[in-house]
């Protein structure tokens, strides 16, 4: 059971446990970064105007197919 939680899902994108911790983590941050971009771009109308998006897509297309 503990073994089907953990690591069934690492293993289906050819990771092991701590690759993919690692890179969920970094996925979240950048998720925190685009996030907060778009927060200073809704006050700011000028500031970031693409950043978000572009961050989002660029993310898209590094997870997109992702083990198969």
């Amino acid at each position: 059971m503990i073994d089907r939680l953990f690591l069934d899902h690492p293993r289906s994108v050819n990771e092991t446990y701590l690759q993919h911790a690692a890179f969920a983590g970094r996925f979240s941050l950048a998720l925190f970064g685009a996030a907060f971009a778009a927060l200073v771009h809704a006050v700011l109308p000028f500031a970031f105007e693409r950043t978000a998006s572009r961050k989002v897509a660029a993310l898209y297309a590094r997870t997109h197919n992702r083990g198969q």
